[in-house]
């Protein structure tokens, strides 16, 4: 129900001092203050804030905002305060006054916004609070939160649906970054399923520049980048901590005001530097995507990428946090191949369901596709949220196009090798093969032997995966995660292998792909993916015992696991770090992760000779046994010889009948009946 004290045209102008709405706004603001349940998806800097606010002062009781981080509620509070409107947040930052007066104003019904943190959801007494309060409206911000394999992902986001059924009140859920497939996931999980208005207001901002640069030197590549935005504020973005600081440091070298910032720093250092963001004009902030959704700054006029976002969706929201006055904005992503290793070894060890995994390294290919683009950057970012574009005149490409060559020939021979290989080697191997370099994995398969192999030698290494690189971004080839990441083709490379279309690539990034020492790496590519799984597996084994992963397995003992690939238990067995107790518990779990298939059960007395000589000795023994369980002819009466009497012997080794009829279990019986062919055996194992 709504108040008549005001049209929301009337507090637009009166309160919030805006001559009128921008673009989408006004829809969005009647469907909300009707108390109909609402989905936008608005660029960030398109006021999607004014869009929960005022409805807020239009309807009777208040309008609960459930926001992400802390830093970011307390800036739309103070704002709101300093215009009239009673607004209050309940956060683990406030001070006990504080506190105490939003409960007053909630109390006295004085209180038209309340501004709350999702994992206050799980106070036993917060919904009781909100009904007493009269909650009339909530309100979700940042609602991709509630993607459960999205890139900002709080679990604390899956109690809002609970809570709007509780209360059967409206909903309006607010996001700048939503694919279709995100969009379902917040239908379903915040409104029930039910169909809310749909509100798509587009992703372009066009005072945004769009710059990519393939690494080279990256700490002096930002440093001039900086150098070039001297007074004015700016972030950052790194993929570790230890970066962050390392980074922010330099730039405070060259004569900058930077700050570092990331999640390992103790709240109240995080605080400071949020303060000094908002406070000062020409400070940078070198972070982690910790410091994100909080960020409410209208005027931050750079946004640099060190190393590269982990999907196309997070490199919008981070460089949407540039220029959000409208005012030209400037943006600078590096990227390169230790990025690309990095981001697919972290898609390959999380524990999302497999489906997931193949969908987010088609999210990473889409980056690479951006980053590799061949023309208009902004055409190919809209064209991946499924809006046209004319080119914009506002990126690199735009700028200075880039000079493409005719790839159809390479990209064919790389074609040609992953599918000659059948689909089950990752790009170090092709490459090998391409350029023919006879590695012993090569020789072992007889893949020098292929149409394909040295086909490729008028590229270099460097170029090969420049190549591959941008085959991947135009979405040609795909790691698959259930093969280590072993390369398979997508529908859209058939055409080209079949001669049926042609395909041309930006000359540049081959040409300047050099061969360099590689950085060493705990395991080769081939291996790497391989790794990551077994990664995944012991994670998910320590999460499940509560211990840290080391107490599984080593980093070490799954590097040999990777190198080594053991095909059964005795290959496990020997494995530096894999003891009786380990085989046991842990063995054949991490053999179907090598091998795609459980190993075949095994007699626990087996099992104890595992990667012993005795433990193959023991199989032939069993094998002898079960042929002459009726004698020789087959008629005899039916003896048999326990596992433990097998492994006994396998282990003794005895070389007489005397010796063998001194074990247990060897009674005078079976005795005659195995005794000679057992000692036939055992000496001719061990010739």
């Amino acid at each position: 129900m709504t108040t008549d004290r005001a049209t929301p045209d009337a507090l637009l102008s009166e309160v919030f001092g805006f001559a009128e709405f921008r673009p989408g706004q006004r829809e969005i603001v009647e469907a909300v203050t009707a108390g109909r349940d609402t989905l936008a998806i608005m660029p960030t800097g398109g006021g999607k804030s004014l869009c929960y606010q005022l409805p807020a002062l239009c309807r009777e009781g208040v309008t609960l905002v459930i926001s992400p981080l802390i830093a970011l509620m307390r800036d739309q509070v103070r704002a709101l305060q300093e215009v009239g409107v009673a607004a209050g947040a309940l956060t683990s930052g406030n001070t006990e006054a504080e506190t105490d007066a939003v409960f007053t104003g909630l109390s006295r019904g004085a209180l038209k916004l309340l501004y709350i943190a999702p994992e206050r959801l799980s106070s036993g007494g917060t919904m009781e609070m909100l009904r007493r309060a009269g909650c009339g409206l909530i309100a979700v911000d940042e609602a991709h939160c509630v993607s459960q394999w999205g890139h900002d992902f709080r679990p604390d986001y899956l109690r809002i649906g609970d809570l709007r059924r509780v209360l059967d009140v409206p909903l309006a859920a607010f996001t700048a970054t939503a694919d279709a497939e995100t969009r379902e996931e917040i239908m379903r999980r915040l409104f029930a399923g039910a169909a809310p208005e749909i509100y798509l207001r587009g992703f372009d901002r066009p005072n945004i520049r769009l710059n990519f640069r393939v690494k080279n030197r990256p700490r002096a590549q930002i440093i001039d980048y900086a150098r070039a935005q001297k007074g004015q504020s700016g972030i950052v973005y790194c993929g570790t901590r230890a970066r962050t600081e390392s980074l922010a440091q330099a730039l405070v070298a060259e004569g900058h005001n930077a700050r570092a910032y990331h999640g390992g720093m103790e709240a109240h250092a995080r605080r400071m530097v949020e303060e000094l963001f908002q406070r000062e004009d020409d400070l940078i902030v070198v972070a982690t995507v910790a410091f994100g959704m909080g960020v409410d700054k209208p005027d931050i006029r750079w946004v640099a990428h060190a190393d590269l976002p982990k999907s196309i969706e997070a490199y919008y929201q981070e460089i949407g946090r540039a220029g959000r006055d409208g005012a030209p904005a400037d943006t600078l992503t590096l990227y390169g191949p230790d990025d690309i290793r990095l981001r697919r070894s972290q898609i390959d060890e999380s524990p999302a369901p497999m489906e997931r995994k193949q969908a987010d390294h088609g999210r990473l290919n889409a980056l690479l596709g951006l980053a590799e683009a061949v023309g208009c950057r902004r055409q190919v970012l809209l064209g991946y949220f499924g809006e046209d574009s004319a080119p914009c005149g506002n990126c690199d490409i735009c700028a200075s196009p880039v000079r493409l060559f005719d790839a159809t020939t390479p990209v064919r021979k790389a074609l040609s090798a992953i599918l000659r290989t059948g689909e089950s080697f990752g790009t170090g191997h092709l490459i090998d093969i391409l350029t023919g370099n006879a590695t012993s994995k090569v020789n072992q398969r007889g893949h020098d032997q292929l149409p394909t192999f040295a086909v490729g030698r008028d590229l270099s290494k460097a170029r090969w995966q420049a190549v591959f690189r941008q085959m991947m971004g135009r979405d040609l080839v795909r790691p698959d995660p259930e093969r280590h990441g072993a390369l398979r083709m997508t529908e859209a490379a058939r055409p080209i292998l079949r001669g049926e279309a042609e395909i041309h690539l930006r000359e540049d990034t081959v040409a300047a792909a050099q061969d360099r020492p590689a950085v060493r790496a705990m395991v080769s590519d081939e291996n790497a993916t391989l790794l990551s799984a077994l990664k995944a597996k012991r994670r998910a084994l320590a999460e499940e015992a509560r211990v840290p992963a080391y107490v599984i397995f080593t980093d070490n003992t799954l590097i040999q696991m990777a190198e080594n690939r053991p095909a059964d238990m005795d290959a496990m067995a020997r494995i530096s770090g894999v003891g009786t107790t380990k085989l046991e518990r842990y063995g054949a779990l991490f053999l179907q992760v090598i091998t795609g298939a459980a190993p075949p059960a095994q007699h626990p007395q087996r099992r104890r000779l595992a990667g012993r000589d005795a433990g193959a000795l023991y199989d032939a023994l069993f094998d002898l046994a079960r042929g002459l369980e009726r004698g020789e002819d087959g008629t005899g009466k039916l003896l048999t010889l326990s596992p433990a009497t097998l492994r006994a012997v396998a282990e003794a080794r005895p070389a007489s009948l005397d010796a063998l009829g001194r074990l247990r279990g060897m009674d005078p019986a079976r005795l005659d009946r195995f005794g000679e062919a057992m000692l036939a055996r055992i000496a001719a194992f061990d010739d």
